[in-house]
């Protein structure tokens, strides 16, 4: 985690410095690490839903399989 974090600080920060002029907003660092956060926590939410989902689908094709298959016999 400690890794993840200092990667995350080697990569923003030079795209910081490195900016050209246009629109001026004062967010940091610390900004920039609250929204990878909650990126990480929308992430987190999806991946169980996208699961969900396909055993859903999963289940569901399975039984319209059977049915099929019973009324061919």
């Amino acid at each position: 985690m400690r890794a993840l974090i200092i990667t995350l600080m080697g990569t923003i920060a030079p795209t910081v410095a490195l900016a050209s002029s246009g629109r001026v907003d004062d967010s940091g660092i610390f900004v920039w690490i609250f929204l990878g956060v909650c990126a990480l926590i929308v992430i987190a939410q999806i991946l169980p839903a996208v699961l969900l989902m396909t055993g859903m689908v999963k289940g569901v094709v399975s039984v319209v399989k059977e049915e099929l298959d019973s009324t061919k016999n």
